[in-house]
């Protein structure tokens, strides 16, 4: 009776670690997820895409829990003008919530609002003449105003 007693308790004690153990892999985040977040938050067009795929695939990156919720440009126009914003401004919300969650938030604010300027700009490219200089204005307008009030 004894031995039965302690092998049930033994394998259902082995039972529960098992599971811990799980439950701990499945909802540990990747070690190079501060890595991951840096290379999709730099200025650079090709960080953008890398971003924008991974966007699109969200479920492939579920293990890392990265907060992909935006509210595109906030209280400014998604589109001004008529001027596709708001892709830009999500990358930029997903910067802001990220590394604010991670903690290093104000360490990367700076380099998040230049991003954002950039990938405006890169947007703006595709415009010539004065609707070009509007969109570079108003552009500069929405950096200045990350900058100033985040």
């Amino acid at each position: 009776m004894r031995r039965r007693l302690a092998t049930g308790l033994a394998g259902s004690t082995l039972a529960l670690v098992a599971v811990v153990a799980t439950a701990t892999s499945a909802g540990a985040v990747p070690a190079d997820k501060p890595q991951v977040l840096s290379s999709w938050t730099q200025t650079t067009a090709s960080s953008y895409s890398l971003w924008a795929a991974a966007r699109a695939n969200q479920s492939a990156w579920s293990a890392y829990a990265f907060d992909w919720s935006t509210d595109y440009c906030s209280s400014s126009p998604d589109n001004p003008f008529g001027f596709p914003f708001s892709m830009s401004c999500a990358r930029h919300d997903f910067g802001y919530r990220n590394y604010k969650a991670a903690g290093t938030f104000s360490t990367n604010k700076s380099r998040l609002d230049s991003a954002l300027y950039e990938d405006l700009k890169r947007v703006c490219a595709a415009y010539s003449g004065a609707t070009k200089t509007t969109c570079d204005s108003t552009a500069w307008t929405y950096y200045q105003a990350v900058k100033a009030l985040g």
